[in-house]
């Protein structure tokens, strides 16, 4: 990703019928692409971009049509478990079997635990993992939430390279999924990994993340407002001792396998969040064989040669009371 200064300015807020105007302007702008394509530029899929981009209609369409470009090539829908199974042996990187107290699905990644040199295998896997989160959202719920434990954590745990595609994918393709990520106990040579890795994050994600430490009395608060402590894992300071179960994990995820394919072979369309990937995957298949005809070939390319895109970095944040449930929030702060 591009290291120049990204101008988004203040972040705007836009009546209902301002945001639907925005929609119409960007299918305005992409054209016979958004027909084609008609659960990749739902409504509720463009709204992301232009909150991505806020609301700024180009630089969204120029995002959006990069994103179907992507997802044509690299079609993240036909990955399934056995693809990426050894990936997943140390529980660096899974869905927890739990959700935050807004319902919101949490990935737990554990990057000293790293198993692999593959960046395209580690970023196979991460795309495999994204689009379970999605696909297992709540009808009501977009967003999600990660967990970084930072046990064992070292310098050579992650490569720049990696963390540059891993912010290139999840920023440029998976545009405003991420809620809140939490970075547990990260040591105190991160700062200087952190200092490489600023520069490859947008502002609307680098305001997502978050640190919190385990000797931290106001992050475990914090921590217990957003989880049940119940169920959250003990390494992040829950009463949940189980820990990753490999073999466990590898029936879910096969079993979503199967629920994923059952909803593509049904031939579903329907553009909600928790069906939008299996919606993606039907729309994909059946439509890859225009998309390699010369015709889908130039409208894509002269969608994204006529729009632009910049860069912007904002400053980091402790993670605080505005990342919790308004009532949870207020019951954590009573009991400083």
């Amino acid at each position: 990703m591009s290291r120049k200064s990204r101008g988004f300015g203040a972040e705007k807020s836009l009546s209902p019928e301002e945001q639907q105007a925005k929609i119409n302007e960007v299918r305005k702008i992409i054209g016979p692409i958004a027909d084609k394509y008609p659960v990749l530029c739902s409504d509720e899929s463009i709204s992301r971009y232009l909150r991505a981009r806020n609301w700024h209609t180009k630089k969204a369409s120029k995002m959006l049509v990069e994103s179907v470009k992507w997802r044509l090539e690299y079609k993240p829908e036909k990955i399934v478990w056995e693809d990426v199974a050894r990936e997943a042996e140390t529980g660096k990187l899974y869905r927890a079997n739990f959700c935050d107290k807004l319902g919101r699905p949490v990935l737990i990644m554990r990057p000293g635990s790293q198993n692999s040199s593959s960046t395209e295998g580690q970023i196979k896997y991460l795309v495999y993992c994204m689009e379970n989160a999605i696909m297992n959202l709540n009808p009501d719920r977009e967003q999600m939430v990660w967990l970084i434990d930072f046990q064992g954590w070292t310098m050579g745990s992650v490569s720049v390279k990696v963390t540059r595609e891993t912010a290139n994918v999840l920023q440029n393709h998976y545009p405003e999924r991420l809620g809140l990520a939490i970075l547990y106990n990260p040591p105190k040579v991160f700062e200087s990994f952190w200092t490489v890795v600023k520069p490859f994050l947008e502002p609307k994600t680098y305001k997502k993340v978050r640190f919190a430490y385990s000797n931290d009395p106001q992050s475990q608060k914090i921590m217990e407002a957003l989880f049940d402590i119940n169920k959250l894992d003990s390494s992040f300071g829950g009463r949940n001792r189980v820990g990753f179960d490999y073999e466990a994990f590898g029936q879910l995820m096969r079993a979503d396998d199967k629920k994923k394919s059952d909803l593509m072979n049904s031939g579903c369309s329907v553009p909600t969040d928790h069906l939008l990937v299996a919606s993606q995957s039907s729309q994909s298949e059946s439509l890859t064989s225009d998309h390699c005809s010369d015709d889908s070939d130039n409208e894509l390319d002269e969608a994204t040669s006529t729009l632009e895109d910049v860069d912007e970095k904002v400053p980091g944040l402790k993670l605080g009371y505005d990342d919790v449930p308004k009532s949870e929030a207020a019951m954590a702060k009573q009991v400083q």
